[in-house]
């Protein structure tokens, strides 16, 4: 008989989720929005310390609408890091805007603000080649970065470059709930903040995610877009062209349960992290190296997912497949890092400013089980297989 799954990121129910759940079946509030849509908005909005939020039924609907509310339209060049999921990048193509695309730095593995800037004069100059044709002088509209597997970005020198040339930033913070930098939460230091609530994330609604601002005006117009954009108006009348991107008061829901347990599921993702630390510490006594995502001093990480390097050379060979495929064996998930934007077929031919490291980070990364609900008999189970491909 084939072993339990241990997943990489399953979802972890809290116990109160039913409850609001419950009392949206008994009021009969089932259809979209209703009052856990509003006390989900509000539980955001006290956690971020942002001023107002919007519950949307993803995080790309949320990055959608972000580009939309900056007015980026075809044609127009979008700053986006590379190292990401491609939901961070698929909404610039929705628009008709070009993706630019930014390689990572080694310390956090994200945006690099050196490669940030030198694409944004080259954006300036007309420097910037787009599927073979130079693309005319111009500013770029927004900045898209993202702190990827819940470690925060270098966001002080980005928002430092971006105010330098007065360009907008959505902040990507889909994988960071509750992480932080200097206590400021992150989704809070852009124009914009996305937050996800997939069913993998550190807390979910099964499919959800947020937009997040302190601009009133702009979220009151996302929620306006994102139901359709209907007029005011006694009859279905529509001046905009909308979208059905609301979330549902069932989904909103389980959020609120969700929230209630956000802080012990971050303690748990850390400790995950702190067990795989010690652990492979153990491994290196035994001549082998591997790193785990490196994160700032001033910033505190939430640790969604612990996510390691592998470089053949400095480990007798044994190289990221070497590992996945030995914990697929055994029914353990595990998965490589992100493939950069810039190297997914849909977007190779798009603008790209880099020195390789996002590159070497997928060539040697592996993201390893990191669930809140991960047992010690789990555990053993992982690191059991991680022995046995070191010895």
């Amino acid at each position: 008989m084939s072993k339990p799954k241990i997943w990489l990121s399953s979802p972890h129910m809290g116990g109160t989720e039913q409850k609001y759940v419950t009392e949206a079946f008994e009021t009969n509030w089932v259809a979209p929005l209703g009052p856990n849509v509003n006390g989900f908005e509000a539980d955001l909005q006290r956690y971020t310390g942002i001023s107002h939020a919007a519950a949307l039924s993803s995080g790309t609907a949320a990055i959608h609408l972000s580009l939309i509310l900056l007015d980026v339209k075809p044609g127009d060049m979008v700053i986006c890091q590379s190292f990401t999921f491609s939901a961070s990048a698929n909404p610039i193509a929705y628009q008709g805007a070009i993706p630019v695309f930014i390689d990572s730095e080694p310390d956090t593995w994200n945006m690099s603000p050196e490669q940030l800037e030198r694409a944004i004069l080259a954006c300036i100059n007309g420097e910037v080649m787009n599927k073979g044709m130079k693309m005319p002088p111009a500013l770029p509209k927004a900045i898209i970065p993202v702190h990827l597997y819940g470690v925060p970005a270098k966001m002080d020198e980005i928002m430092q470059i971006a105010g330098k040339y007065n360009i907008p930033v959505i902040e990507d913070a889909a994988e960071a709930l509750g992480s932080s930098i200097g206590g400021r939460m992150c989704g809070s230091f852009g124009t914009f903040g996305i937050l996800s609530f997939n069913g993998n994330k550190i807390i979910t609604t099964s499919g959800g995610g947020a937009l997040i601002s302190n601009n009133s005006e702009a979220i009151a117009k996302a929620r306006f877009l994102a139901t359709q954009a209907r007029d005011n108006a006694p009859h279905y009348q529509h001046s905009h062209i909308g979208y059905n991107y609301r979330m549902s008061n069932i989904v909103a829901g389980i959020g609120r349960g969700q929230m209630e347990v956000l802080e012990d599921r971050i303690a748990a993702r850390r400790a995950n992290f702190a067990r795989y630390e010690k652990y492979f510490a153990e491994v290196a006594e035994r001549g082998y190296r591997v790193k785990l995502q490196p994160c700032q001093a001033d910033a505190f990480s939430n640790r969604w997912l612990t996510a390691i390097t592998i470089n053949p050379a400095e480990n007798k060979g044994i190289t990221r497949e070497t590992l996945r495929l030995a914990l697929e064996t055994e029914n353990i998930e595990s998965r490589p890092l992100w493939k950069p934007m810039h190297l997914q077929p849909i977007f190779e031919d798009t603008p790209f400013f880099g020195d390789g490291t996002s590159e070497k980070l997928f060539e040697e990364g592996l993201c390893l089980p990191s669930g809140s609900n991960l047992s010690n008999e789990d555990f053993k189970r992982i690191t059991d297989i991680i022995d046995s491909v070191f010895k």
